[in-house]
């Protein structure tokens, strides 16, 4: 650093990777979409897996908050099912009208001289609908999706970081093996035996450190030199335990684990200025979709 003050050098910017999450940070909350889908999960728990309505809202809440996705919380306790059906199940339906082309994000983010990749839990067919709505399917280099972290062979629990077999924008239709036995967790926690461990879930998704991670090392990216933005606090902070720079969008209260708050991620350049604050001026976009021709990235 005293070496480019002597010499008039730029210094090195502070980022070089934007990291967002897509529902509920690109767009807001009041779009509806995330109650649609939350309606459309229990639908499918219902109609799908047989599990009775008195059951569902108790069962929804453990899952989601002991294994950060209901899907992933449904394969631990034993549930099977398709994954792409339970998507299909859970999207289908969802209000895309309610989202509109953002010309205000779409100009922030291909000013933004700065390498930047979507993150999300989604799986590939809503990401790319989502993003297309809102005008933004080539202001990505491209996403970390449910099908990246979850490729079509990863069936089984594995502690094994390393067996990851990454196969690109294939589409992820697992034959998973059938389990009669599912595991009370209503139970689990209503009465709990003195040693008793909750399963541990095949599935690979945030909040999960191991997650983060994988997709950190999937895209190459040096979480010490990325910004994420996510609107999930447990999503934010398992971030900052593996070292991402955070931000919390969709409330100004900066929890523990975030280093910047947004009320909106249209607020970004008012809190971040210095992501715009380079010697590269011109626009920054991907050539033709690349978010929709390529939506995971190695």
């Amino acid at each position: 650093m005293e070496y480019e003050d002597i010499y008039g050098l730029s210094p090195r910017p502070k980022y070089d990777c934007l990291l967002f999450d897509l529902d509920d940070t690109l767009y807001p909350l009041s779009s509806g979409l995330a109650k649609a889908c939350g309606n459309n999960i229990k639908d499918y728990m219902v109609e799908k897996l047989g599990i009775g309505k008195e059951k569902i809202v108790e069962l929804s809440n453990y899952l989601y908050k002991n294994y950060g996705t209901t899907m992933a919380g449904l394969r631990a306790v034993g549930y099977d099912f398709d994954y792409d059906d339970y998507h299909s199940y859970v999207h289908g339906g969802l209000p895309y009208e309610n989202l509109k082309p953002d010309p205000q994000l779409r100009s922030l983010l291909l000013t933004l001289p700065i390498r930047k990749i979507i993150f999300t839990n989604a799986d590939r067919v809503h990401a790319i609908k989502a993003l297309s709505k809102l005008g933004l399917e080539d202001c990505f280099e491209g996403i970390i999706c449910f099908e990246t972290l979850n490729p079509t062979h990863k069936n089984t629990v594995s502690d094994d970081e390393d067996d990851v077999e990454f196969l690109g924008s294939v589409s992820t239709t697992t034959s998973v093996a059938k389990n009669p036995e599912i595991f009370d967790i209503i139970g689990h926690f209503a009465d709990p035996k003195p040693g008793a461990t909750l399963p541990k879930t095949p599935i690979v998704c945030k909040p999960q450190d191991s997650a983060i991670e994988l997709a950190l090392k999937i895209a190459k990216i040096n979480p010490q030199r990325t910004l994420f933005f996510d609107d999930s606090v447990r999503n934010i902070q398992a971030g900052k335990r593996v070292g991402l720079h955070t931000v919390l969008v969709g409330t100004s209260q900066r929890p523990k684990g975030a280093d910047y708050a947004l009320e909106s991620i249209h607020n970004i350049k008012q809190a971040l200025p210095e992501l715009w604050e380079t010697d590269v001026k011109s626009d920054v976009s991907y050539a033709g979709q690349v978010a929709v021709e390529t939506p995971v990235i190695a």
